[in-house]
């Protein structure tokens, strides 16, 4: 299948690795044009030369981090200057520390608010509307299944993803007649450094070695998923890409999940 990305222009926050750099590796497969954004300039050129390797038609890192509004400002101007424009924006970040719901601090909240509602709306807001004027454009956030169904232990994540849902799917609704469409890729396990980065916590909460953390860790999330097994990054990325497409033109508003049936309701 063609899926019309050669040349499309796409910036891929947070991506130089987990499911972030899953997508971007799609994207450059079908021949995409990608800036891709991160903290650390080696690890995005590092990257971005692996991006092209793949086909990229052309692959940029730019460093920005979410915790500030104006890195977003210079990450859309950026991305604006190395490819002409954007047609496609993945909305990716890092994620929040676990915590129960009676052990969120307003601190925290506040903090994560920008990472995970403000940032991505601030850029999107910037970008958004040159897809419109051009009378296309994709919008993906990276999400969680969390947003559907929370997480025990994840409660600033389920909190503060549950915004960023309802905010896509409001604006999902104005934009789709102008050809913009907006869709949210959630994942069930997914083995990336953030499930490394679980597993190495749970180690040290039971005083058990990584090893036995990330076992027990993994083993859990098979019991609980049909396909027997945890996701790896490329059954993650293709999904994003094809989101991306032409042939996903009439999906918007839409969450799509990659988790192995482990959602078990119907809606």
């Amino acid at each position: 299948m063609n899926l019309g990305l050669k040349n499309r222009r796409a910036l891929v926050m947070g991506g130089t690795k987990g499911l972030g750099r899953s997508i971007a590796d799609a994207l450059a497969e079908e021949g995409a044009a990608l800036v891709i954004s991160g903290r650390d300039q080696a690890r995005l050129d590092e990257a971005a030369a692996a991006l092209k390797a793949l086909g990229a038609a052309s692959a940029v890192g730019v460093v920005a981090d979410v915790a500030t509004g104006e890195a977003m400002d210079r990450l859309a101007d950026a991305a604006v200057a190395a490819m002409g424009g954007v047609d496609i924006l993945v909305l990716n970040h890092g994620g929040p520390p676990q915590c129960t719901a009676s052990e969120m601090t307003e601190p925290a909240l506040v903090e994560w608010f920008q990472h995970i509602v403000v940032s991505p709306i601030r850029i999107a807001n910037r970008l958004i509307p040159a897809m419109r004027q051009q009378g296309w454009g994709r919008v993906i956030v990276v999400g969680s299944t969390g947003m559907q169904h929370p997480i025990p232990n994840l409660a600033l994540s389920n909190t503060l993803r549950a915004s960023i849902w309802a905010w896509l799917k409001t604006l999902s609704g104005e934009v789709a007649k102008d050809g913009v469409t907006m869709n949210v890729l959630a994942p069930g396990t997914i083995l990336t450094d953030r499930t490394r980065d679980a597993a190495a916590l749970l180690g040290r909460q039971k005083n058990i070695s990584f090893e036995e953390a990330l076992t027990e860790r993994l083993a859990e999330a098979v019991r609980q998923t049909p396909a027997g097994r945890v996701g790896m990054p490329d059954d993650y990325g293709p999904m994003g890409a094809f989101l991306a497409s032409e042939k996903a033109g009439y999906i918007t508003g839409s969450m799509i999940r990659v988790d192995g049936g482990r959602i078990r309701g119907m809606v």
